[in-house]
């Protein structure tokens, strides 16, 4: 297999077990809670100390790739998750459990935007879209496919396989990076900024844990709106303090690229809408349509499927039309298919909510591998690890808001209606409005230049051609107007 082929199979398969077990526990808290003795409410602690691990380490991972070197990382970052998954498997208490929780996220949180790093540093930009869209199917099929997985593997064999089937998935990672990855060092080495990753961490993961759990139950609304506070002042705090060092450990200077702004604000926006479907069709299926978590789960897969589809036609389709294009039609096409989610009401045939949901899926999927993809257009090589950072960061943030804007739409419907009990009706709003946000992305993209990302889509001269085209003798007789003509 090519390398360009296979470097980025290594990455998704570490991704898709990242996502996939981020997801997987929550059909299967009841069951570990039995075995360790604990109650399912206060092992939610375990999911909390997933998340919380997750978003104060993602800021370090991009100086510590360029400290260690991004192939050393990942596959450190692989072993790291799977000493957590062991320690998830054996755990006979709940501290033990939220301890292993908390290794697993470490490893996780280096990951995801190591992972990316790998893949700008190793594969050619114009192979980089094919390349991406193989990384974007792990993020949108892992929390489709994890709930109904973890209660598949729960009922019909034992949770603990939920944590050990990491193990040879995690050890033939490590073994292909280690055979198929080149080692790719940083050429320099920034001061690491300490007081920057006490105030990022903190930062993030107050805004990204507070909106995770908000509309949720699982913690008091004083305490929600506590740590969503905390995390906004210590953002606000490190946003003054990264101007006054000069290797911040999350560059907002990167901003100033057209191409990056782009897809960080404008895929904030799109991700929103996204982020909120694993948690509202689920939640509508079981409780407006009676259907069990498995079976919510076999039809929500369709959208997973649909994303599959996508990888083998993202490069020919943005190599025909531009990023600009295809992200500012795909944005409202795909807001288009969150928008029909509205109109599902029981009685519905299976058959028609799963191919809306298969398409729709299809298009997540472009346009996921369009705004990731184009973060990397302009950005100096140098500086391609503090964006790998910055860009996860961002996708780690929207996924939460759009989990609690989903949820506080939900129930503000439910308020209004002056009810107690969930209807379909209920989703609609909800369904509609993160549409609505999602299609504003466009807005973001609309003011892209024409040719932006051309180099990667494909649609820019090969520099080897215009360098091999310069280098040729001209003919005799002939001008170099001629010869431009």
């Amino acid at each position: 297999m090519h390398h360009h082929r296979l470097v980025p199979l290594i990455v998704a398969c570490a991704l898709f077990m990242e996502n996939l077990d981020s997801t997987v526990i929550a059909t299967s808290l009841p069951a570990i809670a039995a075995d360790i003795g604990t109650n399912p409410l206060a092992l939610k602690l375990a999911v909390t100390s997933y998340l919380l691990s997750l978003a104060v380490f993602i800021p370090a991972s991009g100086w510590t790739a360029d400290r260690f070197g991004a192939r050393s990382v990942f596959r450190a970052a692989i072993a790291v998750f799977m000493v957590g998954s062991i320690g998830c498997a054996i755990a006979s208490s709940l501290e033990g459990f939220v301890v292993a929780r908390i290794i697993q996220g470490i490893g996780g949180a280096m990951m995801t935007p190591v992972g990316r790093l790998v893949l700008v540093r190793t594969i050619e930009k114009r192979e980089l879209v094919s390349a991406m869209a193989w990384v974007t199917v792990p993020a949108l099929i892992g929390p489709v496919v994890g709930p109904p997985l973890g209660g598949f593997i729960t009922t019909y064999a034992s949770w603990h396989w939920i944590f050990l089937i990491n193990i040879p998935i995690g050890l033939l990672g490590i073994i292909l990076a280690t055979l198929y990855i080149d080692p790719v060092p940083a050429d320099h080495q920034e001061p690491f900024d300490g007081i920057g990753m006490v105030l990022a961490g903190i930062g993030v993961a107050g805004l990204a844990f507070g909106l995770s759990v908000a509309g949720l139950d699982m913690l008091p609304w004083p305490v929600v709106v506590a740590l969503i506070g905390v995390g906004a002042v210590a953002m606000t705090a490190y946003v003054f303090h990264s101007w006054r060092v000069p290797a911040p450990i999350l560059d907002f200077s990167l901003l100033r690229t057209p191409t990056f702004n782009a897809s960080l604000i404008g895929g904030y926006l799109f991700r929103l809408g996204i982020g909120a479907m694993p948690f509202l069709l689920p939640l509508m299926l079981q409780t407006g349509f009676g259907m069990t978590p498995f079976q919510s789960g076999l039809v929500t897969f369709a959208g997973a499927v649909g994303a599959l589809g996508m990888k083998t036609v993202a490069s020919r389709t943005i190599a025909r039309f531009g990023f600009k294009r295809v992200m500012i039609v795909n944005a409202i096409t795909s807001s288009v298919f969150i928008a029909a989610c509205a109109i599902f009401r029981p009685g519905m045939p299976v058959m028609v909510l799963t191919i809306i949901l298969l398409i729709g899926g299809f298009f997540r999927a472009l346009e996921f591998t369009a705004v990731n993809t184009i973060a990397y257009a302009d950005i100096d090589p140098r500086r391609m690890s503090r964006a790998t950072a910055l860009a996860s960061v961002g996708q780690q943030l929207s996924i939460s808001t759009g989990v609690a804007v989903g949820a506080l739409l939900v129930e503000l419907s439910l308020t209004w209606r002056g009810a107690t009990e969930l209807t379909p009706a209920d989703f609609t709003p909800a369904f509609l409005v993160v549409a609505a946000i999602s299609a504003s992305s466009a807005l973001l993209f609309w003011k892209l230049p024409a040719d932006a990302g051309a180099e990667m889509s494909g649609r820019a001269p090969d520099k080897a051609e215009v360098d091999a085209v310069k280098a040729e003798p001209i003919a005799a007789g002939e001008t170099s107007d001629q010869r431009a003509g």
